[in-house]
């Protein structure tokens, strides 16, 4: 394995766990009752823990493959001098010093009282999204133009985010829609959880499309550059999550008032999050690579 691939990795591993973090912790904080936040944040702690620990090691991990890639390779792994002249002196190093800080209080979360563990995160969770807008293609440009180039993929950062981190907590949600006590609480959250969609998803493809048109200036078409190659693919990925999404709330949702079937809902929950991790990995992927 090459550093290059293990960074890739590695950013797959930071994107996946921080997403999921952020948009569970901002669901349920934000629109899920209390009783039912914390019956679902129950079950999910075991899942939100393993993805701290992923982000904390990856965050870790992510510097000295940094500096391999830039110097000479495996050797150059643990070289103090090159590691403080990567941290110090590139873009790079200093969007990691933002990001290790967001890690340790992202762990530091955990000695958080129990009621606002799920909102420290949320916070935590999406400073981190952020500063990954401090370096990468985000940067790439000068001036102001660097500025909104920063704010636009911070705000798709966010938005992605909170639609695909949220669809885990959904789905243990949706069994709930039958069973007595917690059908009221269960099925308002998934209403509001529908609302926050529309705008999550309209924001996604609207941040999307200038991201695009900021890096590329039109949209993908130089198919010798793997950068647009992968893009592409990911743009039809996202377009897929869309229409599963559309059909999920305009064909299912009313059938299910008439069947009360969860069955096909929670199919197309998990196949917008099996698109959604495609994407993620197409992200960790092209986002190393030179778009033109």
């Amino acid at each position: 394995m090459t550093p290059d691939t293990a960074l890739i990795l590695c950013r797959l591993l930071f994107d996946a766990a921080v997403i999921l973090i952020w948009g569970s912790a901002a669901y349920l904080a934000a629109l899920v009752s209390p009783d039912l936040a914390r019956a679902v944040g129950d079950r999910l702690s075991w899942l939100n823990t393993v993805a701290i620990a992923i982000a904390i090691t990856s965050t870790a991990a992510i510097l000295p493959l940094r500096t391999a890639i830039i110097g000479d390779g495996w050797p150059d792994l643990f070289t103090p001098e090159m590691i403080w002249a990567v941290m110090t002196q590139t873009d790079v190093g200093n969007a990691w010093m933002v990001q290790a800080g967001g890690a340790l209080l992202l762990g530091a979360t955990a000695f958080l009282p129990s009621a606002y563990r799920q909102r420290g995160r949320a916070v935590c969770a999406a400073l981190l999204l952020l500063s990954l807008t401090l370096s990468g293609h985000a940067a790439m440009n000068s001036g102001w133009l660097r500025l909104v180039h920063r704010v636009n993929s911070g705000v798709h950062l966010l938005s992605a985010g909170a639609w695909l981190g949220a669809l885990v907590p959904v789905l243990l949600i949706l069994p709930m829609l039958g069973r007595g006590a917690p059908q009221a609480d269960a099925r308002m959250a998934l209403m509001r959880f529908s609302t926050a969609g529309h705008v999550a998803v309209t924001l996604v493809l609207l941040s999307g499309i200038a991201n695009t048109l900021l890096i590329l200036g039109g949209l993908p078409s130089d198919w010798s550059f793997s950068y647009q190659r992968l893009l592409a693919v990911k743009i039809v990925l996202v377009v897929a999550m869309v229409v599963i999404a559309v059909v999920n709330r305009y064909v299912f949702v009313p059938r299910f008032a008439r069947h009360h079937s969860v069955l096909p809902l929670k199919v197309c929950v998990v196949a917008e999050v099996v698109l959604g991790l495609a994407v993620i990995a197409l992200v960790a992927w092209f986002g190393t690579l030179q778009p033109r």
